[in-house]
C-alpha cells in the first residue's frame, strides 16, 4: 500500500493530556452477552428494539476473538463521562428502576436538578427526602453527582405550572430572599456529597428564563448573589456557570463582560445537533477563545446532550427520523468526539426517557421510560465507559485513513496503560443508511505505541476482531480491509480488552 499524503492523514497535535476524574463507592456487577454480527452490508433503517447490544451492522469478515470487558461502575475509579439524572424535581421517572443499570453503566457523574420547587412547598418548610435518597443511592453505587441549581417556585414567583420551570429569581426583593434561603439550606445540606454546582439552567433562551427576556447581565447577577452562598458553605465549591442552551458564544460573552469570569470554575454548553460533529469543532474553538481571553483557567464542560430513539415527542431533534440503532450511533459519537477534542467532561442525556415531559414523551433516554428496559444505546455507552476511562488518555500519534474520502473521515488517537487506542469513523448523515465500505487505517507505530496482538473493536456490539493482516511499514502500522462505519470502532491491541 502506498503511503498516504500529508491531506489524507488525519494527525492529532494534542500531547497527551489526561481525561481524569476523581470517583467513589460501591455497585452490582453485569452484562449482558453481545449478539451475533449480521450479514449484508446496508445498515437497516428501522430495527427491532432489543434488550442487548446491536450487532454490527455488516460482516466485518474477521474473526471474532472476544469482547470488551465491561465492569461494574464501582469498578471504575475516575472517568469524564456522565449521564443525566435531570427532571425528577418533576417526578417523570421512578429513580429505584434505574439504579441497577446505573450500576452497570460506567458514568461516574450523574447529573441532578436540585427542584426548588419540590422542596418548599411551604414557605420556610424544605423537603429534602427526594433528593437525599437520589443523591446516597448515587454514591452507593459508585457514581457522583454534581448539582443544576433550580428553578424557580410559585412562592416567590408569578410562574404558570406546579414546577415554576424557567422562572427566574432576581427580577423582586422577595425572589431573591426566598432563593438565597433555599441556596443557603440545599448548600448546607449536601455540602459533604456534591462538590460541583451549576447555577441555572440554559439562561439564553425564553422558555428556561422567565418573566424577562435573556439578558446576561440578569444571569450575571444570579451567580453573583449565589455563589458566595455556595462557596461559604461548600468547602472546594466548584462553580459552573451559563449552562448554555446550543453553544451560545455570544451570550457567553456578554456573561464574561458582565464579570462571570470571576465567579465561576467552569462553564458549560448543550451542543444538540443531528450530526454531533457538525461545526462542532469550530464552536468550541469559539468558546475555548472566549474563555481564554479572560485571562483565566476556565473549564469547559459538554453538561447535556443526547438524541431521541424515535420520531416525534418532546425535546431537542425530537422531528427527525430516528430509531433506536441511529440514537446508539449518535451516542458514540457525541461522547468519544468530545474526548478527542479534549473537553474536560461530556455528559449524554438522559437516564431513561420522560413519559409526560410537555405532555409528550422526552425519547433521548438509554433507557426505555414505559418498560425501564435497555437500549442499544445504553450497550454502546457502556462498552465505550468501559475503554475509555480516566486510564485512557489523549495521544500525540499520527492516524489516517486511505480512503476516496479521507479528509472527511474522522480519525484520533489515544493512549491506555501504554497501548495505542485509535478511533476512526464516517460522520455521516445519521438519517440516511449506512453502508459500510473497506478501508486501510496508517498509525504509528514503535516504543511509544506497541501493539502486540492488534484488534477491531465495534462499541455497538462489543465485539472484538482479530486483524491478520495487519502489517509493519517502517515506522507505522498498516490494517488493510478494515470496516468503515458511520460510528466509531477502535483498532488496539488485545491486551487493552483486559486492562
Amino acid at each position: 500500500m502506498a503511503r498516504m499524503t500529508r491531506r489524507a492523514m488525519v494527525r492529532l497535535g494534542l500531547g497527551a493530556a489526561a481525561l481524569g476524574w476523581a470517583g467513589a463507592h460501591s455497585a452490582r456487577a453485569g452484562g449482558a452477552a453481545p449478539a451475533p454480527p449480521a450479514q449484508g452490508g446496508a445498515q437497516a433503517a428501522g430495527p427491532p428494539a432489543t434488550d442487548g447490544p446491536l450487532p454490527p451492522p455488516a460482516d466485518f469478515g474477521l474473526p471474532v476473538i472476544g469482547k470488551v470487558k465491561v465492569r461494574p461502575t464501582a469498578a471504575i475509579a475516575a472517568s469524564p463521562l456522565g449521564v443525566g439524572c435531570e427532571v425528577l424535581d418533576r417526578k417523570l421517572w421512578d429513580p429505584q428502576k434505574i439504579y441497577p443499570y446505573l450500576a452497570n453503566l460506567g458514568a461516574k457523574w450523574a447529573r441532578c436538578q436540585t427542584g426548588w420547587a419540590r422542596t418548599e412547598q411551604a414557605r420556610g418548610e424544605f423537603d429534602f427526602g427526594w433528593l437525599d435518597d437520589l443523591v446516597d443511592n448515587l454514591l452507593r453505587l459508585g457514581v457522583q453527582p454534581w448539582f443544576n441549581l433550580g428553578y424557580g417556585n410559585r412562592l416567590y414567583t408569578p410562574a404558570d405550572d406546579e414546577y415554576a420551570v424557567g422562572w427566574a429569581p432576581v427580577f423582586s426583593d422577595e425572589a431573591r430572599a426566598g432563593w438565597l434561603r433555599y441556596t443557603q439550606r440545599v448548600a448546607e445540606r449536601f455540602a459533604g456529597r456534591v462538590k460541583h454546582w451549576e447555577i441555572w439552567n440554559e439562561p439564553n433562551i425564553t422558555g428556561f428564563w422567565k418573566p424577562e427576556k435573556p439578558n446576561p447581565r440578569d444571569y450575571v447577577e444570579l451567580v453573583r448573589i449565589t455563589a458566595p452562598e455556595i462557596r461559604n458553605r461548600v468547602p472546594g465549591a466548584v462553580i459552573i456557570g451559563c449552562a448554555l442552551a446550543g453553544v451560545g458564544t455570544d451570550y457567553l460573552k456578554g456573561c464574561l463582560a458582565a464579570g462571570l469570569a470571576d465567579l465561576v470554575d467552569k462553564v458549560s454548553y448543550h451542543p444538540y445537533r443531528t450530526a454531533p460533529e457538525a461545526g462542532y469543532e469550530k464552536d468550541v474553538a469559539a468558546l475555548r477563545a472566549a474563555l481564554a481571553a479572560t485571562g483565566k483557567n476556565i473549564g469547559l464542560w459538554q453538561g447535556e446532550n443526547g438524541a431521541p430513539s424515535a420520531k416525534g415527542g418532546a425535546g431537542a431533534l425530537a422531528a427527525e427520523e430516528w430509531n433506536e440503532a441511529r440514537q446508539a450511533r449518535w451516542c458514540l459519537r457525541r461522547l468519544l468526539n468530545d474526548l478527542r477534542l479534549g473537553i474536560e467532561f461530556t455528559s449524554y442525556f438522559l437516564i431513561v426517557d420522560l413519559v409526560g415531559y410537555r405532555g409528550s414523551t422526552n425519547y433521548k433516554g438509554l433507557l426505555r421510560g414505559t418498560s425501564y428496559t435497555p437500549k442499544p444505546a445504553f450497550f454502546a455507552y457502556r462498552h465505550l465507559a468501559n475503554l475509555f476511562d480516566a486510564e485512557t488518555k489523549r495521544a500525540d500519534l499520527a492516524v489516517g485513513v486511505e480512503d476516496a474520502e479521507a479528509d472527511k473521515i474522522i480519525a484520533a488517537a489515544f493512549l491506555r496503560k501504554g497501548r495505542p487506542i485509535y478511533a476512526y469513523w464516517y460522520p455521516s448523515n445519521l438519517m440516511k443508511d449506512w453502508t459500510v465500505r473497506k478501508v486501510a487505517l496508517r498509525a504509528a507505530a514503535g516504543a511509544g505505541a506497541p501493539l502486540e496482538k492488534p484488534v477491531l473493536v465495534d462499541l455497538l456490539s462489543g465485539q472484538a476482531y482479530r486483524l491478520d493482516a495487519a502489517k509493519r511499514e517502517g515506522d507505522a502500522w498498516v490494517f488493510p480491509g478494515l470496516p468503515l462505519a458511520d460510528y466509531p470502532l477502535l483498532v488496539t491491541d488485545a491486551a487493552v480488552l483486559e486492562a
